[in-house]
């Protein structure tokens, strides 16, 4: 007759239940020799079923895959970014600190060995632009200013004044020459 289903805590695979199907009708199907092998097969239990394999470590904790990349993600960003910072701030420190002492190097010799005068070049007049051109310059100056992210409540004021003022040169009439 035939067994009736059994249960499994964990369920097997597809490919063990045929192996072990295959066990099954290959005990059946062969012959019987003698009366003893019969009865030790009835008194025999059948074999238990294969243990599942065990699920690798990256399976059991699939969930903290994603948690853990994002942390990492976000500790080497923050990282990136603070170096980042120190080195623009060292880099115009550095810079203002280099040109200073050229300027000053380069300036006292040349006062102590050369007492000549300086020659300037004339200044050339250049031809003045259009109105529309200037207010169209002072409406692309207004946009980058609105573009600007402040980051304290002076620079804030500072730009809303520069803002104000080019409000007012596009609003009037006539512009005044420099």
């Amino acid at each position: 007759m035939a067994e009736p289903p059994k249960l499994f805590t964990n369920k097997p695979k597809k490919a063990q239940l045929k192996q072990f199907q295959d066990k099954k009708t290959k005990d059946f199907t062969s012959p019987i020799s003698s009366s003893s092998s019969s009865s030790s097969m009835a008194s025999s239990q059948p074999p238990p079923p294969p243990q599942p394999p065990k699920e690798s470590f990256a399976r059991r904790y699939k969930f903290l895959w994603p948690l853990l990349l994002t942390v990492n993600l976000a500790v080497g960003a923050y990282l990136f970014m603070r170096t980042k910072k120190k080195d623009v701030e060292d880099d115009v420190e550095d810079r203002v600190a280099t040109l200073v002492q050229t300027a000053d190097a380069e300036t006292a010799p040349i006062e102590k060995s050369l007492p000549s005068p300086t020659i300037k070049e004339p200044t050339k007049l250049r031809e003045p632009i259009p109105e529309n051109q200037q207010r169209e310059l002072f409406k692309w100056m207004l946009e980058e200013k609105r573009k600007i992210k402040t980051k304290d409540p002076e620079e804030k004021k500072r730009i809303d004044d520069e803002k104000a003022i080019l409000k007012q040169l596009i609003r009037a009439k006539s512009i005044p020459s420099l």
